[in-house]
């Protein structure tokens, strides 16, 4: 990790914005008005479903955005999970939080802090980030690491065995439940599950924002696309839509030949991405 280095981006915290109209239509043609679609999302926190409540791509925290495209595509595709950012303005002023991952439309990174934290924020004020994980060497030979700050993979339970990286999920989907997403820059896009709200067992197990989850026959090194005996691994960081082709998003961390991976399904055992662990990876980078 002593090659990487890391850049200071600045972000302001986004409001969220909705159409002329205040609804969406939903996958079953009704209408709905959406809830927690950027901006700051209080009440929500990482180990809570991804699928069952009634909100539209809700994270747990706030979205940071910039006005300028360049800069915004900059701050997407250089900020990493785990990353540490530290609020510079406003009555939340030196509160310091960690990257969660992208909320890809509108060039948006998450962001969590703490709840008191949370909601001295407003729209407008200004979060330094300091980004740093792209380019991470291959942890196996052949496998491609991305979106991921020193320290994240480890606090994960991700381990190395020979030529073989060993990997705890909350379970495994086929490359067909990728919905919006499919051919992004997954550096810079959630790539999402369209998966049915309530959950549907047939469909696999309930996911929870934090969790680590597989995809098979899926190349996601640059743009996201099928590639047969493929897998990638993303983190679960916003959850599920009533949208046609939308769910729960994922932010892609590992990807490459299925035969490099050992998965272990932990179903309901899998604790996944904590808001202590991921604090404690942000702490380990300043």
């Amino acid at each position: 990790m002593s090659a990487l280095v890391s850049v200071n981006l600045l972000g302001a915290v986004d409001q969220g914005e909705v159409g002329t109209e205040p609804y969406r239509v939903s996958r079953d043609g009704h209408p709905y008005v959406p809830v927690g679609d950027g901006g700051i999302v209080l009440g929500l926190r990482l180990g809570d479903s991804a699928q069952v409540l009634e909100t539209d791509h809700a994270a747990p925290g706030a979205c940071l955005v910039h006005g300028n495209l360049a800069a915004a595509h900059a701050l997407t595709a250089l900020a990493c999970v785990g990353n540490p950012v530290e609020v510079r303005t406003g009555a939340g002023a030196g509160a310091r939080g960690a990257v969660l991952g992208q909320r890809g439309e509108g060039e948006r990174v998450i962001v969590v802090l703490a709840p008191d934290d949370l909601s001295r924020l407003r729209p407008g004020d200004t979060v330094a980030v300091r980004a740093c994980g792209q380019g991470t060497p291959q942890p196996v030979a052949g496998v491609t690491a991305l979106n991921a700050a020193p320290g994240l993979l480890d606090a994960l339970g991700v381990t190395v065995d020979g030529e073989t990286l060993s990997v705890p999920v909350r379970g495994v989907w086929p490359s067909r439940y990728v919905g919006n997403g499919i051919g992004r820059p997954t550096p810079s896009w959630s790539m999402e599950l369209a998966l049915p709200r309530p959950p549907d067992p047939a469909s696999g197990p309930e996911l929870a924002l934090g969790d680590l989850v597989a995809v098979t026959d899926l190349d996601t090194r640059f743009n996201a696309g099928y590639r047969r005996g493929w897998l990638s691994v993303g983190l679960v960081v916003h959850g599920g839509s009533p949208l046609p082709g939308h769910g729960p998003g994922l932010t892609v961390l590992l990807t490459g030949p299925a035969d490099h991976f050992a998965l272990e399904e932990q179903g309901e055992r899998h604790a996944g991405l904590t808001e202590a662990r991921l604090l404690e990876v942000a702490r380990g980078q300043l």
